[in-house]
């Protein structure tokens, strides 16, 4: 491995430093959204049963706004459970707003990665081309400076698809699997502002 960083020369740094990071992010986010974290099977029957039992108790509000971000939704919806339907479906929506952010949040850094690595890897391929002329001398070719100059160029540019690849096909899953997550977590917060309102049994 060391050989074949240090036959694709300086250029290959960025690279590897963005492959580093989108690995994270992959790790990360893979973590962050499991569906049974930010969508909890049966909290929707478990807030509605408690609601119906006891009320809208600050304990109940503390625990969901504490928990998933399904919970938070919840919990925001309850506390203005005592206002129209429009005013708890509104402060849902607000709320609802920032738990989107959370759950893209680092997707846009995975993105610029996927759409920057192959830059950085025509970047190495350049370089790469400019040794390969460089060994071009009055004298004749440098053998060692060619090889090196053509080491450059093809490593590059097989590193920033390698790493491009991947970063796409995450950050492609990641803003579908949100989007769904989001959808799920609006529906189930009407069934709740329709039950609290009496629309619903």
């Amino acid at each position: 491995m060391l050989a074949i960083i240090e036959a694709a020369g300086w250029p290959i740094w960025p690279l590897i430093l963005a492959s580093v990071i989108a690995v994270a992010i992959i790790i990360e986010r893979s973590y962050s959204l499991r569906t049974r974290e930010v969508l909890p099977p049966n909290l929707l029957i478990e807030t509605i049963k408690q609601y119906q039992d006891r009320g809208v108790s600050q304990e109940l509000v503390t625990k969901l706004g504490e928990g998933s971000p399904l919970g938070r939704l919840f919990a925001t919806g309850l506390k203005n459970a005592q206002n129209s339907r429009e005013i708890m479906k509104e402060s849902i929506e607000e709320c609802g707003r920032a738990v989107t952010q959370e759950l893209d949040r680092f997707l846009t850094t995975l993105g610029t990665i996927a759409s920057m690595a192959p830059l950085l890897g025509l970047f190495g391929t350049v370089v790469g081309m400019i040794e390969i002329f460089g060994a071009q001398t009055a004298g004749g070719t440098n053998p060692a400076q060619l090889a090196h100059g053509i080491s450059i160029a093809l490593y590059n540019t097989a590193f920033g698809l390698i790493v491009a690849i991947p970063a796409m096909a995450f950050y492609r899953h990641f803003r579908r699997k949100v989007e769904s997550l989001v959808v799920d977590m609006e529906q189930q917060a009407i069934k709740l502002v329709e039950i609290v309102h009496g629309e619903r049994d």
